[in-house]
């Protein structure tokens, strides 16, 4: 890709670490699939290593990017539209109405210390979005896709769970990044399931994260007055801990709770 020789050096208050590996890069642009003309954009380009193989795939790719000077090299590559800003600002149904089809393609190599708030952000747009593939902290997707009763399951496994069908794709190792991060990576497909219950998104978060806030007691102890407090009559078991109740239970209860 054109742009400056000068090395850029990652920066921490950017959660930066820039994706060095080939063989690894080959590997996600395999697992995302792109094909020429679709709509995508990814999140936090960095030093291009994704951006390269996936435009000359697509043709034209629009990046997110906060980091001014790596913003500014990105823009001399003709095929790339870019958008300098933080992503947590960008309105994806809006971006998605500017492209030639109605749903987006997400990818990106996301900045560890603020993923979890990306993924809420777009959850907020999952209306306009095909599909998601992006690199995180392993750890970060063990959470993501873990299954009830297990140590991984909490609020981010219910709140993702219940809007997309999950994988983890692909593992990377740390010293496939410069400089290498402290953690393992993996890359997670991530699918908006076509007819998910209808809920009260902000009602669901409240509730989730009242159950989950003393993960090792009894429903009752923490779950039990927040129901209380809302009139709820219902026979929903709260002589389990949090990690037991599966998603579709906390949908249920959500969905039950919400004004008729």
């Amino acid at each position: 890709m054109a742009g400056p020789r000068t090395p850029h050096m990652a920066r921490k208050r950017f959660g930066q670490h820039f994706l060095s590996d080939p063989g690894i890069i080959d590997a996600i642009v395999r697992a995302i699939a792109p094909r020429a003309g679709q709509p995508m954009v990814e999140i936090g380009p960095g030093l291009a290593a994704l951006t390269q193989p996936l435009v000359e795939r697509l043709g034209r790719l629009t990046v997110i990017e906060l980091d001014r000077d790596l913003a500014a090299r990105l823009r001399q590559h003709p095929q790339l539209d870019v958008i300098e800003s933080d992503v947590l600002k960008v309105d994806f149904a809006q971006l998605a109405q500017r492209l030639p089809a109605t749903k987006l393609r997400v990818v990106g190599n996301l900045p560890y210390n603020i993923s979890t708030p990306i993924l809420f952000h777009l959850l907020e747009h999952v209306e306009a979005i095909q599909d998601q593939h992006f690199m995180l902290q392993k750890e970060v997707i063990d959470r993501m896709v873990a299954r009830p009763a297990t140590a991984a399951y909490g609020r981010l496994s219910v709140m993702l769970q219940w809007r997309y069908a999950m994988e983890d794709v692909l593992f990377v190792p740390p010293e496939a990044f410069e400089p290498p991060p402290r953690v393992d990576s993996a890359v997670v497909r991530m699918l908006p399931l076509a007819g998910p219950p209808a809920v009260d998104v902000p009602l669901l978060s409240e509730l989730v994260q009242v159950a989950f806030s003393q993960r090792r007691k009894l429903l009752r102890h923490a779950l039990g007055p927040w129901l209380e407090v809302r009139g709820h009559a219902g026979s929903f078991d709260l002589q389990r801990r949090a990690e037991e109740v599966p998603v579709d239970e906390y949908v249920a209860l959500a969905r039950s709770l919400a004004p008729q």
